[in-house]
């Protein structure tokens, strides 16, 4: 089995020294051995395992949520499913490209030709950017969702600190801001569906339940309606309505 450097893990993944040192203060990749003088030795195993997490989280998933997956008693199964609704994703782009790209060509013969342009053309046009646009902006507000995550954590040492300080008029612009950030963050969660990593079942959990697990937007902590088997289970795309 070979081994590897902090160095030559870095460059095998396409990452900074300091990512390599970083997952491993944050008990995510530990090296497999310590030499005499202190340096990380790593071997096959753990390039596979660091190999796998720089792809979870090019795809969206925090370090958090992938420490957690990587811990659970079913984390191979979540993966899959995880890479499975990513492949679904890329698809759906792959093919929906490749839709523009066959009109853009047919545009061009109709020009060329002095041709009238079908009106049903440039209608298919304008649907396949009111699509994009749909998922532009499912795509911000699953960066809103994010932020708004980030934001309660520090959010309560900061009410903490205002009622302490009897600041009440920071108290009161400070609830309403976090009132509109839950009302943006139910709308994205409304229609969440999730796929149990136990049984496979496909569930839809009250948005009360939804918003209370713990997770993030691939990824959340519950209990599967079917099976009763409480674990990460695995948020499932959405396809666009034809």
């Amino acid at each position: 089995m070979s081994s590897y450097t902090t160095g030559e893990m870095a460059k095998l993944c396409n990452v900074s020294v300091r990512t390599v040192q970083f997952y491993d203060a944050k008990g995510i990749l530990h090296p497999c051995d310590l030499t005499e003088g202190g340096r990380r030795i790593y071997n096959d195993d753990d390039l596979r395992k660091f190999q796998l997490i720089c792809t979870l989280k090019a795809i969206g998933l925090s370090l958090n949520a992938i420490k957690s997956v990587l811990e659970s008693e079913l984390s191979g199964k979540i993966l899959t499913l995880l890479l499975d609704e990513q492949a679904k994703a890329l698809a759906g782009e792959m093919d929906e490209r490749q839709k523009q790209l066959e009109m853009i060509h047919a545009i061009k013969e109709s020009i060329g030709d002095k041709a009238m342009i079908p009106a049903n053309t440039i209608l298919g046009i304008e649907d396949m950017m009111e699509k994009r646009n749909k998922v532009r902006n499912r795509k911000k507000l699953t960066m809103v969702y994010v932020g708004v995550g980030i934001a309660a954590v520090s959010g309560f040492l900061f009410v903490a600190r205002l009622v302490a300080s009897r600041i009440w008029w920071g108290l009161a612009a400070y609830i309403s801001v976090a009132t509109i950030s839950l009302l943006i963050s139910a709308f994205h969660l409304k229609d969440s569906v999730f796929i149990c990593p136990k049984c496979n079942s496909v569930f839809k959990p009250s948005l009360r339940r939804t918003f209370l697990s713990t997770g993030d937007h691939k990824v959340r902590w519950m209990a599967c309606p079917e099976c009763g088997h409480e674990d990460w289970c695995v948020l499932r795309k959405q396809t666009e309505p034809t």
